[in-house]
């Protein structure tokens, strides 16, 4: 079994903890200063602690952490070439991070339906089979280059808000014609849950699946109308640059570290 450790146990950290308890077959410790972090997360893990020196005894260790603090927590950290140090930070560059350790470096954007085991994630640098394990068992995961990290980050780490966002305008014109507000949203989630999976699964585009759900005259079609009238799918892509955007000016304050 592969010893595992998560020091910062916020949001994502604590969606990838409880995943991995989720998944089954996992030891892993929790680390993090904030009494109340850990107390939220210790059904989930094996063991919490907020020694660093205790996290550190892990054959694989992320570090999910704000990326200003990230290298406070690496100057604690004493890893060896055995061990895996598996970053979740916005910005910080694996070189950053390689010069500060002498442990394998892997950088890593998850997004936080890690929680479900549904999560996406964007990696890279020396992926070992320990971690691609890891990655599996909370979702599905692509090996891209370090210059790609950056668009990664805005498309499956900031992605899921955008989704959300998309979800309660579905909701709410749910509710405007008549639905009640629990009934909407289950409809809309579930929708573009169902949505998603078939983009997965199938072989189609998306393209092509638009058009097996637009009978002619039908609704759909006339929906869809508005939308290829609209600026929606410019208004998506803006979103999806100022998020890319702010990953590269992060990455920027690092470049002379």
């Amino acid at each position: 079994m592969v010893r595992t450790s998560v020091i910062g146990c916020g949001n994502m950290g604590s969606a990838l903890l409880t995943g991995l308890w989720k998944a089954g077959g996992h030891s892993v410790v929790a680390c993090d200063l904030d009494p109340d972090a850990l107390a939220a997360v210790a059904d989930y893990c094996e063991e919490t602690t907020d020694d660093v020196s205790r996290a550190a005894d892990a054959d694989v260790v992320f570090v999910a952490v704000k990326p200003d603090i990230v290298e406070a927590v690496l100057s604690e950290l004493d890893l060896s070439p055995d061990q895996t140090l598996v970053t979740i930070a916005a910005g910080v560059p694996t070189s950053f991070v390689e010069a500060r350790t002498d442990a394998r470096v892997v950088r890593i954007m998850p997004n936080l339906a890690a929680e479900t085991r549904d999560m996406a994630a964007a990696a890279t640098g020396d992926l070992t089979d320990e971690v691609r394990e890891l990655l599996s068992d909370v979702g599905e995961f692509v090996e891209v280059e370090e210059s790609q990290m950056d668009i990664a980050t805005a498309v499956n780490g900031s992605g899921p808000a955008f989704v959300f966002y998309l979800i309660e305008a579905v909701t709410q014109a749910g509710v405007a014609g008549g639905l009640s507000e629990e009934d909407a949203e289950i409809l809309a989630a579930q929708t573009f849950k169902g949505a998603a999976e078939t983009v997965v699964q199938d072989d189609r585009t998306a393209d092509e699946l638009i058009d097996a759900v637009c009978s002619p005259n039908g609704t759909t079609i006339e929906g869809m109308e508005v939308l290829w009238d609209s600026d929606a799918d410019d208004a998506v892509t803006e979103a999806v640059v100022a998020a890319e955007r702010r990953s590269k000016e992060l990455a920027e304050e690092f470049a002379d570290e």
